[in-house]
């Protein structure tokens, strides 16, 4: 009879645990997707009335940042060389160009100056007349022989003579104000056609960023990629949150930024770019994220800035790339697809599908929330496995007594119950003792 009354009432506890399990099943399930349609409504409305707002960093890395009213601008003439490299083409050749018709107007205006001084320009022609320079009856000619001096062209038809002592200092001080005119000005246009800035053309992101679970961890994605052979050495990659907060104490922070990780700790922010990498943000406690739901993610105002760094393989020189993605851009409950296929002994990387997703089953809850149900259901677990557990050893106790009180501590019923023969056991284990084993 006791036996009996065990058996049901385990029967029905597991009836309710089963019933509860189902119904914090259907609770997840409810909160996970029953918000979709709603949520897909309210981003194609609230996206038709969002304006689009300024950025901070263009998708082709140009940060939009405008400096004014910079008060001490001799700093820029303190370091003139990165001055002069940091011009726009058509002024870095309007200066180079400035820089060799300034000399060779001002020592030719010297020069005729000189010539004028010394009434060379009387004596053109007079066999006796001993000129500074000879030929030199104008401000042409004199032009001419500035231009030939400091380019070393010399068609020996103007010549300084060696009775003016002026004319020889102006000769070797022009050649050398030449000589570092053409050093500057050669240094900068090496530098200049070199910069690696357009080696980063080459290196491309993905135009959206995509939110969905991996290794059952919620993460934001994005992929990039190198179109050239000669690859990056010593690539990393990095991500800054660009948003506008309030202190506690009221004080408005605009365009504050905090780093984002992408696998720093664990040395996943360091790539060995021959590939589509995917870059992948841990949404956990420590991420910005971490409350941000698919329905308020529309709602907030935010720009990530993403920056690759690397050395070019061929220059030698550091190579920066940059890209951002607002709210806008980034897709929740995507992935994205393979690009990468092998045939004939080599890998082939498929740049048609670089930007091509497609959608799988996320949650719209937050990282927080799905933290937050994953630890009440393994509490609840718990709690079901330990009353699980005292009512199965409170039914055991009581069968095990009515066993013993009804047949005595036979053999049978002991082998019903699963118990072993203790005193059988203990006799084996003397006789073998006995004989050695």
């Amino acid at each position: 009879m006791g036996e009996r009354n065990c058996r049901d009432r385990i029967i029905d506890s597991a009836n309710v645990t089963s019933q509860l399990l189902n119904l914090s099943n259907v609770s997840s399930y409810l909160m996970y997707f029953v918000l979709i349609p709603y949520h897909a409504l309210s981003v194609i409305f609230s996206s038709a009335n969002k304006q689009q707002r300024q950025r901070y960093v263009t998708k082709m890395g140009k940060c939009q940042v405008n400096l004014g009213r910079i008060q001490e601008k001799k700093r820029f003439l303190s370091d003139i060389f990165t001055t002069i490299v940091d011009l726009k083409y058509r002024w870095f050749l309007f200066v180079f160009m400035m820089c060799y018709i300034i000399t060779w107007v001002v020592f030719g205006i010297i020069y005729f100056f000189d010539a004028w001084i010394r009434d060379d320009v009387s004596h053109i022609g007079d066999p006796e007349w001993k000129p500074c320079i000879e030929n030199v009856d104008n401000f042409i000619s004199a032009l001419l022989f500035s231009v030939e001096s400091q380019r070393t062209i010399g068609y020996g038809s103007r010549i300084v003579t060696a009775d003016c002592t002026e004319g020889v200092i102006l000769l070797m001080a022009q050649s050398i104000v030449g000589s570092m005119i053409d050093a500057l000005m050669v240094g900068c246009m090496f530098v200049k056609i070199s910069r690696p800035k357009k080696r980063a053309q080459t290196l491309i992101f993905s135009k959206k960023c995509v939110v969905s679970h991996r290794d059952e961890k919620l993460c934001l994605m994005f992929r990039i990629g190198d179109l050239r052979d000669s690859h990056m050495v010593d690539a990393k990659i990095r991500a800054k949150l660009i948003k506008s907060r309030q202190t506690k104490e009221g004080e408005f922070i605009p365009l504050e930024q905090s780093e984002l990780n992408l696998g720093y700790d664990t040395g996943e922010d360091r790539l060995f770019l021959v590939e589509p990498q995917i870059i992948c943000h841990v949404i956990n406690d420590h991420s910005p994220f971490w409350e941000m739901t698919a329905e308020s993610l529309k709602r907030e105002q935010f720009e990530i800035i993403v920056i690759l760094e690397g050395i070019v393989e061929a220059t030698g020189m550091t190579c920066q790339a940059r890209t951002s993605y607002i709210e806008d851009e980034i897709l929740w409950g995507y992935r994205f697809e393979p690009c990468m296929t092998l045939e004939k002994g080599a890998f082939r990387v498929d740049y048609s599908r670089f930007e091509k997703t497609f959608e799988v089953q996320t949650p719209a809850a937050s990282a927080k929330e799905m933290y937050e149900l994953k630890e009440m259901e393994r509490q609840d677990q718990s709690t079901l496995s330990l009353y699980w557990d005292h009512l199965v050893h409170s039914c055991f106790s009581a069968e095990l007594n009515d066993v013993l009180q009804d047949e005595g501590p036979t053999e049978e019923p002991l082998a019903r119950l699963g118990i072993p023969n203790i005193t059988e056991e203990e006799t084996s284990a003397e006789f073998q003792n006995q004989i050695g084993v």
